[in-house]
């Protein structure tokens, strides 16, 4: 359950946050394969130019992310004239909540909001909470039994972060940040 000031917490340049959010409804957001793929390209489109990712998973319901806000200098363009950093970046989060949901209602034949307001987001404070909300995130699947091995989960980055294929997900600093691949796959095991 969410803190009442996971609800309040301001976005700010240049720090890490833990975002989840889920449907109003707790009914399936994800009803197949091609769902989890919108969802990602959606999020590449309307997320990625004001933060970067270095940990998600997706599951029936709901999502958890770990991202870190761009520095201020990266944000670009008129959008961003004369706006706080919280402002740009739920904008751009209610963009992509709104795309994606009107995708997922006309598929579906659906009608009304998906997503719960305002999302949920914790910031990450230390180096200690960055390592745990990143096993967490991974472990997720595992946690809520829709599998018996989180490491098998489909739509998590937790392979994704092991393979070496261009992304705009933070792999090589989240490798960096555990050492190497084998302490990050060590440190997982060792805490699921």
């Amino acid at each position: 359950m969410a803190y009442k000031e996971h609800y309040h917490q301001k976005l700010e340049y240049g720090r890490f946050y833990h975002i989840y959010n889920r449907t109003i409804d707790k009914q399936l957001m994800f009803r197949s394969d091609e769902n989890y793929q919108y969802f990602l390209k959606q999020y590449d489109k309307y997320l990625s130019p004001v933060f970067d990712t270095f940990a998600y998973c997706l599951l029936g319901n709901h999502f958890h992310i770990l991202i870190k806000v761009k520095e201020e200098s990266e944000f670009t363009g008129k959008d961003a004239l004369g706006k706080s950093c919280h402002d740009i970046v739920a904008h751009q989060l209610q963009k992509f909540f709104q795309s994606y949901a009107m995708a997922f209602n006309k598929q579906h034949k659906r009608i009304g909001s998906l997503f719960q307001k305002p999302f949920k987001r914790t910031h990450i404070d230390s180096d200690e909470y960055l390592t745990r909300m990143i096993i967490y995130i991974h472990a997720n699947p595992e946690k809520h039994k829709l599998i018996t091995d989180f490491r098998n989960w489909r739509w998590s980055s937790y392979q994704r972060i092991l393979i070496d294929r261009p992304t705009n997900l933070k792999k090589s600093e989240v490798i960096d940040w555990f050492g190497s691949k084998d302490n990050y796959i060590e440190c997982h095991n060792e805490n699921r």
